[in-house]
């Protein structure tokens, strides 16, 4: 990390105008920004930071009020729009949908939505872009004026920039503006050589590995701590049925399949949703202690989130969840957080509960296979994951290779077990110019036979 903070705050002679840096989940990002941030305003500079979503700014201006409170930080926001309380509940935040009445603050957060509509100001020496690898380059290209200098970072294993839109007359060309900033940037600039941060201070040592090799293969990571290190300890006595069998489990081994009969169903499985609902509620009920080196602490609705592949999905959850008696609307106190992929990016809980975005499916379409959608569901968790799915997924995925068609040019999506085949030299240029490894299928294929060994049938 001091040689990234170098290279932001005082840069060699000559060198490149951007810093990036990747960073497997819970790896420190949001520490490193921070940092930086901190040392960018001792040296006397002024400093925006671009985040993708308003949730992502408001946890950042969070943070940032909350590790650094000597800084005066303003959050840019839209005229019909406030922040979040959280973000506005520290003496040192000022919030304004106007520029100007934030240019004396040392900091300047907002998305990259509105940064662009910014103008008539003086621009910022220097920028940071969190969650880099979820803006497209036409984002990027925007705000690009703003800023002289920019740390970039981001998790490459995450979701791919999101775009309502048909992309197919750019893709393979460099300058494709659905791509990931980040790729682009790469792509025009071959002097900036990634900086990684090669440990998951997230991820248990019973996690990280398999996210490592499913999902990060030619830039691999450990976790920051060791086996034993986080326990799940009962409070309560199982009850025998298959969902508490799944828990203790994941209290065991950190990872859990609790697996329903194969059959085709509806997106919204009323027994898978109702499945999901039940683990969480007794995930409560059985008074469960999370111990790390954090301390010893209860595991409370605050601290357990489900993932979803749909928001008609996590509606269902949630309506469930409800019913049981579960917390889940966080304006009225601590509640178990239901949600997609796309909008659990960059959060942290103790344990997380996941509907498998394959289960129950006839198919498997290229939404459902995208491996940044598994990785985020499968690494949110700082002690167990408990993925609750339909039997099958393994033989669907044998009978729908993909068909879509190969674009010169393109991201390259290379199965791991070819690395050795291809080659050592080639693996460093690819990676350059946005390859992507691995595909879909192994992903999921890599991961459930890991979670075949955790098995629970109901």
């Amino acid at each position: 990390m001091a040689a990234i903070l170098a290279a932001t705050v005082r840069p060699a002679p000559g060198a490149p105008r951007g810093v990036v840096v990747d960073s497997p989940p819970g790896a420190g990002k949001s520490t490193l920004v921070v940092k930086a941030a901190r040392e960018l305003v001792d040296a006397g500079e002024r400093l925006m930071i671009v985040a993708q979503t308003n949730s992502q700014v408001d946890d950042l201006v969070d943070r940032l009020a909350g590790k650094a409170p000597e800084l005066r930080i303003g959050r840019l926001h839209s005229s019909d729009a406030r922040p979040a309380a959280e973000a506005l509940r520290h003496p040192g935040v000022t919030a304004s949908s106007k520029p100007g009445d934030l240019l004396e603050q040392d900091v300047v957060v907002s998305t990259a939505a509105k940064w662009q509509w910014v103008k008539d100001v003086e621009p910022w020496r220097h920028a940071i872009v969190d969650e880099a690898y979820q803006m497209r380059s036409d984002a990027l290209l925007a705000v690009a004026r703003l800023f002289d200098r920019a740390l970039f970072v981001g998790d490459p294993g995450q979701l791919d920039p999101f775009t309502v839109v048909g992309t197919e007359q750019w893709s393979g060309l460099s300058y494709d503006p659905s791509s990931s900033a980040v790729v682009t940037l790469l792509a025009h600039n071959p002097a900036i050589t990634p900086h990684r941060l090669p440990v998951s201070w997230r991820l248990p040592a019973s996690a990280a590995p398999l996210i490592s090799a499913a999902f990060y293969p030619c830039t691999p990571f450990r976790s920051g701590t060791g086996p034993g290190e986080r326990l799940l300890l009962a409070g309560g006595r199982s009850d025998g049925s298959a969902v508490d069998g799944a828990i203790d489990e994941a209290a065991e081994h950190g990872w859990a399949l609790l697996e329903l009969p194969a059959r085709h169903t509806v997106r919204t499985d009323p027994q898978a949703v109702a499945a999901v609902a039940a683990t969480v509620r007794r995930l409560l009920e059985n008074d469960l202690l999370a111990v790390s080196e954090q301390g010893r602490q209860p595991l409370t609705p605050g601290r357990i989130a489900v993932g979803t592949a749909h928001r008609d999905q996590a509606a269902a959850v949630r309506a469930a969840l409800t019913e049981l008696g579960v917390p889940v609307d966080p304006t009225l106190g601590p509640a178990v957080t239901v949600d997609t992929a796309n909008r659990l990016q960059g959060r942290e809980y103790d344990v997380t509960v996941v509907l498998h975005p394959l289960s129950g499916r006839p198919d498997a379409t290229a939404f459902h296979l995208e491996t940044g959608r598994l990785c985020v569901l499968a690494s949110r968790h700082r002690h167990a994951c408990i993925v609750v799915a339909r039997a099958g997924i393994a033989q669907l995925l044998d009978e729908h290779p993909a068909t879509d068609p190969v674009q010169l040019g393109a991201a390259v999506r290379i199965p791991g077990d070819w690395q050795e085949k291809i080659g050592g030299q080639v693996i460093p240029l690819l990676e350059r110019v946005g390859a992507q490894f691995p595909d879909g299928w192994e992903a999921n294929h890599r991961v459930l036979e890991h979670l075949a060994e955790h098995r629970v049938r109901v």
